[in-house]
């Protein structure tokens, strides 16, 4: 199978994904696929990792282009939607060693926020981790990765097309740092 076709089917698999289904106030309601939460408007809840290596260089990533979401944005942080039956660190967890290639880690809680942008309804929790071993990339999620400065990466959501979910986290992380 090509590199094409796995990511197709990698898509398929996660739009059919049984994700936690939730209300205004992230109260649980069920669980739905993916793709029909999305379709359907309705809220999800999300997780954000924010990964820095112990220079205080947080690593950005690429998505691939088979992404329903976001296709071939820059991204600040690993994570993904939670779950039915999984709590926020626990996809937190799951995510980054999917993304990334990242386990064992101490997982750092941060804010618990909702966004909205289109048909993409979510509360968040973001996390954030310190990391200096490689990277191992999930090729039909992530095209490239890599550590830069915080102040690159925030010149950089200026040129080009950023994850604005994972934006509005970030924004939200460094503020609580003031």
């Amino acid at each position: 199978m090509d590199a094409s076709s796995q990511e197709a089917a990698h898509r398929a698999a996660s739009d059919a994904e049984l994700i936690a289904w939730v209300d205004e106030q992230d109260n649980l309601l069920g669980a739905l696929v993916r793709s029909d939460l999305r379709q359907r408007g309705l809220i999800g809840r999300c997780t954000f990792i924010f990964l820095f290596n112990s220079a205080g260089e947080l690593c950005v990533h690429r998505r691939t282009l088979s992404k329903a979401i976001y296709p071939g944005f820059w991204d600040t942080a690993a994570g993904g939607m939670v779950a039915a039956g999984e709590s926020y660190a626990d996809s937190a967890a799951r995510e980054l060693a999917e993304e990334l290639g990242v386990s064992g880690v101490e997982l750092t809680a941060h804010d618990h926020f909702y966004f909205q942008d289109g048909n993409s309804r979510l509360w968040c929790t973001s996390f954030s981790a310190v990391w200096d071993g490689p990277l191992h990339l999930q090729p039909e999620e992530v095209m490239e990765a890599r550590f830069i400065p915080l102040d690159a990466v925030l010149r950089e959501a200026d040129e080009k097309p950023y994850c604005p979910d994972a934006q509005e986290g970030l924004r939200r992380y460094l503020a609580s740092r003031r």
